[in-house]
């Protein structure tokens, strides 16, 4: 069957859609590597059951997919392939508009209603940094996530014990958390993955404006938008180094996206004598002020 064939290919990209695609509906599942209630993944089968396509949100990928043929599509075939690719796609960027515009609409409330982070909460003294712009949510330090026009589209929550969740159905890719700095003209701009590790460069390069691209996934297409809002800025990638996993994504993405935008990367210098477990600038330096990393 059809749909079969379109959800072993959907399967292949490394998603996991429904088991069964009724054709001419949008379906939306977990993104590559989230959780069970993530929906940024999403596919959509034509109603002639021939073509379709899919993707995820949260990474910006997307492919179309067509049934096996025994013979060329004709002109006429393939034109209406493409309009039913086009048509496609604009469902899909209504349906993922919607569910950003709903999710800033949540964000938006829960920072409103938060109070300024104290200096004495478990994750601020563990860290050894400073409040900056942290609000708390319950008992969870609440971080605005916002695009480069300044507008919020989503949060970052951090637990006492360090877990970190981000609101569901908001914008990631592309946006950032503000740790500290001018974000009008600023003279120089550093990037990094996590807001704690932010808010380490920001206390001890005050000058600088610091973003926090949340991940490593999302540091080239911050790095990349923030060379295009601020041209003359000098601008620092301040990659995670995580020596014990494969491949070192942190160094690995945090290169790529220094590439990307040609501008400095930095990465923490180890001691000798450093345990292994640590993997950014944070870590290090509560680590040689004696704190438990």
């Amino acid at each position: 069957m059809r749909d079969n064939d379109f959800r072993d290919a959907i399967l292949s990209a490394g998603l996991t859609p429904p088991d069964y695609i009724e054709p001419g509906r949008l379906y939306r599942f977990p993104g590559q590597g989230k959780r069970r209630k993530n929906r940024a993944g999403w596919c959509l089968l034509f109603p002639d059951g021939k073509g379709g396509i899919f993707g995820d949100w949260s990474t910006g990928y997307t492919e179309t997919w067509q049934a096996q043929r025994h013979r060329p599509m004709t002109a006429a075939e393939r034109a209406n392939f493409e309009r039913l690719v086009k048509a496609a796609k604009a469902k899909a960027r209504a349906e993922q508009a919607a569910r950003y515009d709903e999710a800033a609409e949540r964000a938006q409330a829960i920072w409103d209603k938060a109070k300024p982070a104290p200096a004495g909460h478990p994750y601020l003294v563990r860290k050894r940094i400073k409040p900056h712009t942290a609000r708390l949510h319950r008992a969870s330090l609440v971080l605005p996530v916002v695009d480069f026009t300044g507008r919020l589209v989503s949060l970052q929550f951090i637990k006492p014990d360090g877990s970190k969740l981000l609101l569901s159905g908001g914008r990631k890719r592309g946006c950032f958390i503000p740790v500290d700095g001018d974000l009008e003209q600023p003279e120089r701009a550093i990037v990094c993955e996590g807001w704690g590790t932010g808010c380490t460069l920001a206390e001890d390069e005050p000058a600088a404006l610091v973003l926090a691209a949340i991940d490593a996934g999302n540091l080239k297409p911050v790095a990349l938008s923030a060379r295009q809002r601020w041209p003359n800025t000098e601008l620092v990638i301040a990659g995670d180094d995580d020596r014990r996993t494969p491949g070192n994504p942190g160094r690995t993405k945090a290169l790529e996206a220094a590439r990307a935008v040609g501008c400095l990367v930095a990465f923490p210098e180890w001691p000798k004598d450093a345990p292994e477990a640590l993997t950014d600038f944070n870590d290090l330096a509560a680590w040689q002020a004696g704190g438990a990393v």
